[in-house]
């Protein structure tokens, strides 16, 4: 997984409810036309707004679509703020800058000289994080390296280079062998020939492996990344280097290319989308860039086959599952829980709350889809899919209802399942943890108060927009008056000042004549 990790608690609770406390930043998606956003080094920004019950509080503005904290990124730009040339020259300036010293061509060109350099000559430094080339060794001499470098270790990339560490950025936890081996094998079993990896490029190395160990495998793999030094591992058919927040492709037209190619290829059949983005990460913008995926692929479709869908593997938590659902009505989450090397706590075998919390929505029904006995799921012939040993059908609910691996019990006020830990209150009227405030944020819409959908889908929104573009314009001509009274006050009393000084140094000089 090449994507940042948030914490936690903070993740779940924004899942659930979508926001935190009464006030929030909301990523604005439009289905009209809009204008092209501007470019920081990551691509195309993304437009937000900040919320609170309703009111936008401040203008629109345009920032970064992959980085959360302005330290790794300090893009910002209000939407109707007007630019100078030559700011927006610096702008391009600092974004060219920012980009892979090396292009795509020149990281195959660098790719195809290593391989075939002799087994002693074949060297990684891991201070730069690049394959070395004989002409490279003086520069990275004091730098620590690692030599002999093997072809196997070259098929494992992910195990070659360092995780990067930012948490709020680019944190990257990679796949345990458990989870990625069972995704492997399931999508052989499913019958998939191709594997579009958006953010998975421990899956995308195993698929590799298999294809070239095992003569009966045929899957073949491309992985989208916005981690650029998988580039020098990959050739241009096998590696684009994307950004999965804003749809895009670093080295444009021809990594734009060898995706649609990759997706339409036999039309469209035998293929699957698989996804693992950052928990940190908003729903919306990952919903609009699949959705764009999608619509790559459906253009490979003849008309006959205009009513199916491509089949997607997204990996996440499983309190985004509503929101997920929001965007694509037709998927379902599985109870099978994703586990990582490198992750302290999403790891497989732990019990209670310690379980890992990630699981795998997808489109394709859920009884097609087989998990291992052994690892401790079960078949339930009601549900007609596979779930977790503790997942108890609730005969009230008709259905498997536990997300997170506890039994869940069902409370008869709330006529549904909850989690084990909770308890009905009667001022909520509704079930929470015992230590939960009776007067916490309300979930529900900002703009109307009801609680069965949000702002973004609340058929209110359009007055609201209006009335909020009438407050922020009177707010901005008062905020003009007041300016201009400021400077209008500071010039007089530059005059008053200057007066006083040219009356002391008269005085001054008639006292020392």
């Amino acid at each position: 997984m090449a994507a940042s990790r948030e914490r936690l608690g903070t993740v779940e609770a924004e899942g659930s409810s979508g926001r935190q406390g009464n006030s929030g930043v909301e990523v604005v998606v439009s289905s009209d036309p809009a204008p092209p956003a501007p470019l920081c080094p990551h691509g195309p920004t993304l437009l937000f707004v900040k919320v609170n019950q309703g009111k936008e509080e401040t203008r629109r503005f345009y920032a970064c679509s992959a980085c959360r904290d302005r330290k790794d990124c300090n893009f910002f730009q209000w939407e109707d703020e007007k630019l100078s040339g030559a700011r927006l020259a610096a702008r391009e300036s600092h974004n060219r800058k920012c980009q892979p010293p090396l292009s795509r061509s020149q990281c195959v060109e660098r790719y195809l000289k290593f391989i075939e350099l002799p087994l002693s000559q074949r060297k990684f430094c891991q201070r730069c994080q690049q394959l070395l080339l004989p002409d490279d060794e003086e520069k990275h001499r004091k730098h620590q390296i690692v030599g002999d470098i093997s072809i196997t270790q070259l098929k494992r990339p992910s195990q070659l280079l360092y995780p990067l560490e930012n948490k709020k950025t680019n944190a990257q936890y990679l796949f345990a062998d458990r989870s990625c081996l069972f995704l492997v094998d399931l999508l052989s079993t499913l019958g998939f020939r191709r594997v579009l990896c958006v953010g998975t490029p421990r899956l995308h190395e195993l698929i590799r492996l298999k294809a070239s160990g095992d003569k009966k495998s045929n899957i073949k793999s491309l992985l989208l990344d916005i981690d650029f030094r998988y580039s020098q591992f990959y050739m241009e058919d096998s590696f684009c280097h994307y950004n999965m927040f804003n749809h895009h492709f670093f080295d444009g037209k021809a990594a734009l290319e060898v995706c649609r190619t990759f997706l339409q290829k036999d039309k469209g059949e035998g293929v699957i989308m698989v996804t693992d983005p950052p928990f940190g990460g908003l729903v919306e913008p990952l919903a609009v860039t699949f959705k764009k995926l999608i619509a790559m692929w459906k253009e490979g479709q003849s008309q006959d086959n205009s009513h199916k869908e491509l089949p997607i593997f997204w990996i996440f938590p499983y309190f985004f599952e509503s929101r997920i659902c929001q965007f694509f009505p037709s998927f379902c989450m599985l109870d099978y829980q994703v586990d990582y090397d490198n992750h302290a706590l999403y790891k497989h075998g732990k019990t209670g709350r310690k379980q890992s919390p990630v699981r795998i929505f997808t489109n394709i029904p859920p009884n097609k889809i087989i998990l291992p006995i052994e690892e401790g799921y079960r078949f339930c012939p009601l549900c007609q899919r596979y779930v977790s040993l503790e997942n108890q059908h609730c005969e009230h609910c008709n259905s498997c209802t536990s997300k997170d691996g506890r039994k869940w019990n069902h409370c008869f006020l709330c006529k549904k399942c909850v989690k084990p830990s909770w308890i009905h209150c009667n001022i909520c009227n509704h079930c929470a943890l015992p230590d939960h405030s009776c007067n916490g944020p309300k979930d529900g819409c900002f703009i109307c108060g009801e609680l069965d959908h949000k702002r973004s889908t609340c058929p209110n929104i359009f007055t609201s927009k209006k009335v909020n573009k009438a407050v922020r314009k009177r707010k901005q001509r008062k905020s003009n008056k007041m300016k201009m009274e400021t400077t209008k006050g500071q010039s007089m009393n530059h005059t008053t000042v200057t007066g006083k000084k040219k009356r002391r140094e008269k005085a001054h000089q008639y006292l020392c004549s």
